[in-house]
């Protein structure tokens, strides 16, 4: 696929995890100029939904997550399909329910343990739509630690069918593609980057706790800034700009001299409309590959309105 291009309807992946760019995805997709003859690369994949959208004939896919990348790499070979991903939200689903009347919880820790010890992928799946906030989060021994968000009966069929549906979505998209998928660490996935190719970045978030697997300092976030600058193709980076605490000062102090386009979109941090904030997201993109659109974007805020009624007298008392 070229960009820029407009998303008819933007494809949400199977794999939910903190600071997805699903309400982002069409501000990225029209943002950027890229002729698609290249390979489309992305060193942090996440949930994917920037890949899936995107949609490239080609592309080099990696993460230092493994469990992330068996995932998609198992839809992609045929190992994965829709039909044992809803045998097993049924089966396992089915156990979360009748084990939570008599022993809270206790099916969702066994899946857990399970997955701690063989790490099998579509174990991963349940966890990430089963545990608390829809987080990925894993120890310093790599263990993943996310306790169970407490809904026993989480697996409903249409829930399962909406999830089975997201999968079929992404095996129609990487049929046919030539992608090749890669645990490893960006570094590795930059070394061979050609002119033609296009970088796309979404790493964790500098000065926000946002750990899903592995460490992020500053020196691999000021690494990675020196690293993308030095390029011979085009790049994009995601990151966060400004929120109503405090400025991200890294943008200035390791990307300036790019193009920066913004957009501010709100996010929950709790279970009340009170605590729903506003952030302003950059897309920081290398000159020479970036469109016309204007700098700024703004998301409506969806929050209802209170509206104001005017009172008056009747005529007749």
């Amino acid at each position: 696929m070229r960009l820029p291009s407009v998303p008819q309807k933007v494809i949400v992946p199977p794999i939910k995890c903190q600071g997805i760019k699903t309400k982002l995805v069409p501000f990225i997709m029209q943002s950027i100029v890229w002729d698609g003859k290249g390979r489309w690369v992305e060193p942090f994949l996440g949930s994917g939904v920037v890949l899936f959208n995107v949609n490239p004939r080609n592309a080099l896919i990696a993460d230092t997550n493994p469990h992330i990348i068996a995932f998609y790499k198992g839809i992609y070979d045929g190992s994965i399909t829709p039909a044992l991903v809803r045998h097993h939200l049924e089966t396992e689903g089915e156990l979360l329910l009748k084990t939570y009347r008599t022993d809270r919880e206790s099916h969702y820790y066994v899946i857990r343990e399970r997955f701690n010890k063989n790490g099998d992928p579509l174990d991963f799946l349940f966890l990430s739509r089963s545990c608390f906030n829809g987080m990925i989060r894993f120890n310093k021994f790599g263990k993943f630690n996310v306790p169970f968000c407490r809904k026993p009966d989480r697996f409903r069929p249409a829930y399962i069918t909406k999830i089975v549906n997201q999968v079929k979505a992404v095996k129609k998209i990487m049929h046919g593609k030539d992608w090749e998928f890669k645990v490893a660490d960006w570094r590795d996935s930059l070394a061979d980057v050609e002119a033609t190719d296009f970088v796309y970045l979404d790493p964790p978030y500098i000065g926000r706790h946002t750990d899903y697997f592995s460490q992020w300092t500053d020196r691999d976030a000021e690494d990675l800034a020196l690293a993308a600058q030095s390029l011979p193709g085009g790049f994009a980076l995601s990151m966060w700009q400004e929120n109503r605490y405090r400025v991200n000062s890294h943008l200035a102090d390791c990307w300036s001299g790019n193009v920066v386009r913004t957009m501010s979109h709100f996010f929950h941090v709790g279970p009340t409309e009170a605590l729903r904030n506003s952030i302003i997201e950059a897309l920081v993109i290398k000159n020479g590959y970036e469109t016309s659109l204007p700098d700024e974007i703004a998301e409506p805020d969806p929050r209802p309105v209170q509206l104001s009624i005017p009172l008056f007298k009747p005529e007749f008392q």
